[in-house]
């Protein structure tokens, strides 16, 4: 028997009624999608720590790629609740098929689209939209995670070239992107964002390897070794970290949705399972003890769904602070991940194979609530606009 039941989706309060029927037929093909393409190949592809073959590809024929990006740069030219919907659903596969379109749409499309010349807008975005192009995102380095102005990343202008050295870590998709986006600080200081494109010469991507956690995701370095950068590849628009912050601020919106894909997950697994284990002569959800675990969770998963249906509004009307969206991205993280252990418990020896989701979502999720942005980092982005106070520093 199949446990990724497509009709046991939670709506406890209705929020469908808040969505369109665009939106809700945008949800329902990506889920048939992730049902048909994703389940019946992410354990094997998680179990062998490998990539989902021609994935990239298969999110741009299916509309995933940049999906609020505008139809003449090859984009769907979607509102950003529909961004988000994809994103739950892709997280309800596998982390690592989210974190794959996550960083493809809003830290390579988004950072060209908002900060690129109309040059590189057309030179780059329809490829990436399709998923021809495969895109990386270059800030964390090795020394510097949760503080990106601390940066060692530099480059120098040679004239007719620009000439990057650095190193960056933790990079999804590095071993098999075509070009990145990479962040860097000028001789005076400042940082600004260029387009590195694979056969730069001086330009590696050696692979991270035996992760615990998105088995399913390359991930893997930058290294630039006096990489010629034209001219023409500094996107021309923005300077400082309000260009990486601002990618990342994207980056969290999508990820406060796809976490609840991730604990959909699991509390509908456990639902099923625990109305078809018996123990003790009767259904193991006939006991007080399992019924109070899947209360709380389809409390929790309901707390997150309106949390990101009011934080898209926001979004679509430009009024979404970088502090709520935090808010958003260490609320609905933490809710995923206690979801996925307390699940995996519901099924006890059974919560640990790979027939089920329940582990191999809690260790996907443990990456999730560290990279773009660790937990307590975005506590304190909140805990600075509540009190003005800045705990930083």
């Amino acid at each position: 028997m199949s446990y990724y039941p497509l009709n046991s989706i939670p709506d406890y309060y209705g929020i469908d009624d808040l969505l369109t029927e665009e939106h809700i037929l945008i949800r329902n093909s990506v889920r048939d999608w992730v049902q048909s393409f994703i389940m019946p190949q992410i354990d094997d592809a998680a179990q062998h720590h490998k990539d989902i073959p021609n994935l990239m590809k298969e999110l741009g024929a299916i509309g995933a790629l940049g999906p609020y990006i505008p139809e003449e740069y090859g984009g769907a030219g979607l509102d950003q609740i529909s961004y988000g919907l994809i994103m739950q659903e892709l997280e309800r596969g596998d982390s690592a098929v989210r974190s794959a379109a996550s960083v493809q749409s809003s830290l390579v499309m988004f950072p060209i689209f908002e900060f690129g010349s109309e040059e590189q807008k057309r030179k780059y975005l329809p490829k990436l939209a399709s998923g021809e192009f495969i895109g990386a995102f270059g800030l964390t380095e090795p020394n510097h995670g949760s503080n990106p102005g601390g940066m060692e990343t530099h480059y120098k202008d040679m004239g007719d070239h620009y000439l990057l050295n650095g190193a960056k870590m933790w990079i999804t998709n590095a071993p098999l992107c075509d070009l990145a986006v990479v962040w860097a600080k000028g001789e005076d200081g400042k940082v600004r964002g260029m387009i590195v494109e694979r056969g730069y010469e001086g330009f590696t991507t050696p692979e991270t390897t035996n992760k615990w956690s998105l088995r399913a995701s390359k991930t893997g370095e930058l290294v630039f070794n006096n990489v010629r950068v034209p001219k023409e590849n500094l996107l021309p628009n923005v300077e400082g970290l309000k260009g990486p912050l601002s990618c990342l601020n994207s980056a969290r919106y999508g990820i406060s949705w796809g976490v609840i894909g991730a604990a959909i997950d699991c509390y509908c697994t456990a639902v099923q399972y625990s109305k078809e284990r018996t123990q003790f002569g009767k259904p193991i959800a006939s006991f007080q003890l399992q019924q109070k675990k899947l209360v709380e969770f389809l409390t929790e998963i309901t707390k997150a769904q309106l949390l990101c249906w009011r934080l898209g509004t926001l979004k679509n009307d430009h009024k979404a602070t970088p502090a709520q969206i935090s808010m958003a991205k260490r609320n609905n993280v933490r809710m995923a991940i206690n979801i996925a252990r307390e699940s995996r418990q519901i099924l006890g020896g059974m919560g640990i194979m790979g027939e089920f989701p329940m582990m191999r979502h809690a260790a996907n999720l443990e990456s999730v609530i560290t990279y773009e942005g660790t937990e307590d980092v975005h506590l304190l982005i909140t805990g600075l606009d509540i009190t003005g106070i800045n705990a930083f520093s």
